[in-house]
């Protein structure tokens, strides 16, 4: 591979020459030697320098994308190479949304390495556009979204997991003394707190808004999981959430589940992947999560 490339990510990524020489042990002389080197056989200038800063130029951010994308297949071409010889060992991208990421994600991966100490897993969390997004430009291996998942010529999606979504309030909301099912109008005159377009979790409450013809007086929107719980729990409003998600809160009393006709709402995780080659870190890590005896165990030491 073009070395050049690869400095050139990682000069754009650090913003710095400095911390980008120091990031790939060479000096900072060598480094600009390489960009130029980058931008005379592009013959454009991809980079905007000055005594404070170092940013793309708009050639800058096309070469960036595909120079990101080419470094991501290099790295996964030797480490394919590398497998036909060696155990399941070696760097994994994985990429999951938030749900799954933060509450289910760090369970599997203890197990995972438990078995296979070799592996290094590297975790981003997102939402679910912005993993299949990561999965299609090469730079994950796999994803878990969840909610539904349109397939595509680039990206497979198999569903592999049930994911119950239920009600909550805080314990001191006044829909918590309520006795019974509570009506959907009733639920409509509520404060909702949401997640952001484009989260798995924000197309599962427009589903079930859609599904019980609601329209909620006023809502909130948070970018992640966390907050929307402190707000719940504050007595800002109401929200649909992962039991993946509230076990705690629920257990401690802090949160309250709703009792709602129709819910909980079922939705699926599902693995998302892109290519036909499989590295052997992948390939055991798929196993862990498709065999779901973690998932069973996890499920029934927190009661869902």
């Amino acid at each position: 591979m073009d070395q050049s490339l690869n400095v050139f990510v990682t000069v754009a990524e650090k913003k710095n020459f400095s911390r980008a020489a120091e990031e790939l042990h060479m000096t900072q002389p060598a480094v600009s030697q390489y960009i130029r080197s980058l931008e005379e056989t592009m013959d454009v200038r991809l980079l905007e320098r000055t005594n404070k800063y170092v940013r793309l130029t708009k050639a800058g951010e096309i070469v960036y994308h595909h120079a990101k994308e080419i470094v991501g297949l290099y790295g996964r071409m030797h480490h394919l190479v590398n497998d036909l010889s060696h155990e399941a060992s070696g760097q994994l991208s994985i990429g999951a949304s938030y749900t799954f990421g933060e509450y289910v994600l760090p369970h599997i991966l203890a197990r995972l390495l438990e078995i296979y100490p070799l592996i290094k897993p590297d975790v981003r969390i997102g939402n679910t556009a912005e993993i299949a997004d990561l999965i299609m430009s090469r730079q994950l291996d796999v994803g878990i979204v969840e909610g539904r998942f349109k397939e595509n010529r680039q990206l497979t999606a198999q569903a592999f997991a049930e994911d119950q979504m239920i009600l909550i309030a805080s314990a001191k909301h006044p829909l918590t003394l309520k006795e019974g099912a509570i009506n959907w109008q009733r639920l409509a005159e509520q404060t909702w707190i949401i997640r952001e377009e484009g989260s798995g979790t924000r197309e599962a409450v427009e589903a079930v808004f859609d599904r019980y013809s609601i329209s909620p007086v006023r809502s909130m929107q948070f970018s992640s999981t966390q907050p929307i719980k402190e707000a719940v729990e504050a007595g800002l409003g109401i929200s649909l959430l992962s039991k993946w998600a509230v076990q705690k809160e629920i257990r401690y009393g802090d949160l309250v589940q709703l009792p709602v006709e129709g819910l909980p709402f079922i939705r699926q995780f599902s693995i998302v992947t892109s290519s036909q080659y499989q590295t052997k870190a992948l390939k055991v890590f798929l196993e862990l999560l498709l065999n779901n005896r973690e998932l069973t165990l996890f499920r029934k030491s927190n009661g869902i």
